[in-house]
């Protein structure tokens, strides 16, 4: 009992059910010294989390043993700026993660990786991927002199690997088999930075990287290039700055000159090379794709090709001269304390079953990443329908009035009673035991006396999650500015990454009207009455290198402090592999 009441944030986590937690300060740091450099055992007992963050302990050694077994929902670790190490990973992340997308060890102290991440230069670990979700992995900031071949099996799915400020001599290195064969090892590795190290050689197997777009070895030790690095089919951006090339010209370039100018440079072999070394380099070339072409991951590739093709900018609240604002009261931090917003231009909803479409994708999102909303709702409103600034407030269930989608104004306790009512009358008809639509999200309420609810300007709810919008800002075909909004009682952090799939499932549906370019049709508008929360959809018929624009949205509290700002520099990382940004 003693040890639980010295952690009052754990405390708090366990009885508030949290998926999401941060450990940071003084004070955290001298309980963590008082228990050994160990993080507390009552962490453990939090299966629920999904989101942890522990950075800026320097008496922080240790994990101590089981973390990966006790936290098995995880998909974000951020310890960065402890003093893990040399190998103080080992025994406390014990086992695989299924579920972690992000792992951040960046500025302790590390040697070595642990097993489950592939060892230090052993052979790769036998048995499933420790960390088949892993997309970024953060080890800036150690003593890493190397890393081996398992780090490739540990994480298949790797797209961001950070390494500055180690001590690595070579690079790939280790990371890649002798003779690794393109679309083999990391296949979605689009971004390896490993700046301020000792790298004295870059290995043309580079190039066995098909997915690498950037590259930073900036301030190393290297003499030359590879001409290999011609061959990286997807490099866009490198960073050679900081390295005294033997090459003086190809030295200029790199602290001047283009990327693309740069690789055709390397491609025809460099100073003194002639049309002979060009033309051997560019039959290497054509042999490697022809290789790519008959791999059996090209399926991936073409995938992430495509992929490419969808683009969303970010228009910063600083661009807009008259951003929209959210004010949240102190009364939704008891009943549903967590919201996301932005606004998304640029949307055409006018095509065929545009409209339907995203209706039913909606529907799987709240199904599945939602958790049936227990997790988070969506809820999308027409942007030119909304009078700002907005509130997000609580009201008593007798006061609340909305006009919801399909229905006349109504008070939110005789919406629920009459939606009890409907609910009881399916059943008897249908003779199940289980209802649809609105009807199975209403005990979602029980036993609140207040209810969330989203207020415009002239005071009219325009939203009330997790049950339904209001027909004022309903979208219609003509729609193309939408708001977004995403609301939780569990955590931020999902609300962000809901906030993220929409975006991205509104991309891919725009690309799909665009190549099926459909005509304008009759999209049953009562679909769009019946449906969740009327999570209106976005096709977009706009060629596809017009980016969707996204607009941040700050939501603030009574007093004017930022509470959150969507979408921010680390927001729409978890689709960054399927969505370029533009920022």
């Amino acid at each position: 009992m003693a040890a639980a009441a010295a952690w009052p944030e754990l405390e708090a986590a366990a009885r508030e059910r949290r998926r999401e937690l941060a450990l940071a300060g003084a004070a955290v740091a001298e309980r963590v010294a008082a228990g050994g450099g160990r993080l507390p055992a009552a962490l453990l007992a939090l299966p629920l989390l999904q989101s942890l963050e522990l950075s800026g302990c320097a008496a922080l050694r240790e994990l101590g043993p089981g973390l990966a077994a006790a936290l098995p929902a995880l998909h974000t670790l951020v310890l960065r700026g402890n003093a893990l190490g040399p190998a103080g990973l080992g025994a406390g992340l014990g086992g695989p993660l299924p579920a972690l997308r992000l792992l951040d060890l960046s500025g302790n102290g590390l040697e070595a990786l642990p097993a489950a991440l592939g060892g230090a230069a052993g052979a790769e670990p036998a048995g499933a991927p420790a960390f088949p979700q892993l997309r970024s992995l953060n080890l800036s900031g150690n003593r890493l002199r190397e890393l081996g071949p398992g780090l490739a099996r540990a994480a298949p799915q790797l797209q961001a690997l950070l390494l500055s400020g180690n001590r690595l001599r070579a690079l790939p290195g280790g990371l890649l088999p002798p003779a690794a064969a393109a679309g083999g090892p990391f296949p979605l590795l689009s971004r390896l930075e490993a700046a301020d190290n000792e790298v004295a050689e870059l290995g043309a197997d580079i190039a066995a990287l098909p997915a690498l777009k950037s590259l930073d070895v900036a301030n190393n030790q290297l003499r030359e290039l590879p001409a290999a690095l011609a061959d990286c089919p997807r490099l866009k951006e490198a960073n050679f700055r900081g390295n005294q090339l033997k090459d003086k010209r190809l030295e200029k370039m790199v602290n001047g000159c283009q990327m693309k100018a740069i690789l055709e440079y390397l491609r025809a072999g460099g100073r003194g090379k002639g049309k002979a070394e060009s033309a051997r380099e560019e039959a290497r070339k054509k042999k490697r794709e022809k290789q790519q072409k008959k791999d059996g991951r090209d399926g991936e590739q073409d995938e992430l090709e495509e992929a490419s093709k969808l683009l969303v900018k970010v228009l910063h609240v600083s661009e807009n001269p008259a951003p929209l604002v959210v004010k949240a009261s102190p009364g939704v931090k008891d009943v549903r304390p967590f919201i996301v917003c932005c606004i998304l231009k640029g949307v055409n909803l006018k095509p065929g079953n545009a409209l339907k479409r995203f209706l039913s994708a909606q529907t799987k999102l709240h199904e599945d990443i939602c958790e049936k909303r227990t997790a988070a709702t969506i809820a999308t409103h027409d942007l030119q329908l909304i009078k700002g600034p907005l509130i997000y407030d609580v009201q008593p269930p007798d006061e609340l009035k909305i006009m919801p989608l399909g229905r006349k104004e109504i008070k939110a306790k005789d919406l629920l009673r009459q939606l009890q009512l409907e609910a009881e009358e399916q059943r008897k008809q249908k003779k199940r035991q289980n209802v649809s639509g609105l009807h199975k999200y209403l005990q979602l309420l029980d036993g609140k006396d207040n209810y969330p609810c989203l207020v415009d300007a002239e005071g009219v709810v325009i939203s009330f999650p997790p049950i339904t919008n209001s027909e004022k800002t309903k979208i219609r075909k003509d729609t193309c500015d939408l708001f977004l909004e995403v609301t939780s009682d569990t955590s931020l952090q999902i609300c962000k990454d809901v906030m993220d799939t929409l975006i991205l499932k509104i991309a891919e549906l725009n690309r799909f009207t665009l190549e099926n370019k459909e005509d304008s049709g009759s999209d049953n508008e009562s679909d769009a009455l019946c449906g969740p929360v009327n999570l209106n959809p976005s096709q977009n018929v706009q060629p596809m290198n017009f980016p969707l624009v996204v607009e941040q949205v700050r939501v603030v509290d009574t007093d004017g402090n930022l509470k959150v700002l969507y979408p921010s520099k680390t927001d729409l990382t978890t689709v960054s592999s399927l969505l370029t940004v533009i920022r």
